[in-house]
């Protein structure tokens, strides 16, 4: 009996921290670098503790932010606000959104969602955003 208390216990406590994973992507910093052709960059420093979660399975909750104008799509950026208030509309900083790739299309929704995948780490290629959770799939 002890030992099921114990699994549910610890299976509650991955669950909540999953829940909202959008506070512990906050956990980064900014330094300014100059980029190959000498411009300045902002490169993310992110926290020891978000480290541990580089090429880690995670679950997040949040917007889809489509990147083409019609139909479902496999890249698309997610955002823990809806998209009135998002990174891209101004009120909110680059932690509060992530790119998602996915292999099955997802239908845009303006209802919230949870995606799971394996979340990567990004302070070195311009191209993409900080956050890209790959291989990832809608949980609801």
């Amino acid at each position: 009996m002890k030992l099921l208390a114990l699994l549910f216990i610890a299976t509650t406590t991955v669950a909540t921290a999953q829940d909202n994973f959008w506070n512990t992507l906050a956990e980064v910093g900014f330094q300014t670098k100059k980029d190959a052709n000498g411009f300045d960059v902002e490169v993310p420093l992110f926290s020891k503790h978000l480290k541990t979660f580089q090429g880690k399975k995670i679950r997040v909750k949040g917007y889809i932010i489509p990147l083409a104008e019609v139909g479902s799509q496999s890249k698309f950026m997610l955002s823990a606000l809806p998209f009135n208030l998002c990174y891209f509309c101004g009120a909110a900083g680059p932690e509060t959104v992530m790119e998602v790739e996915t292999a099955e299309k997802i239908k845009f929704s303006t209802k919230p969602i949870v995606m799971e995948g394996t979340l990567m780490l990004n302070d070195k290629d311009p191209d993409h955003h900080m956050y890209i959770l790959k291989a990832a799939k809608i949980i609801n």
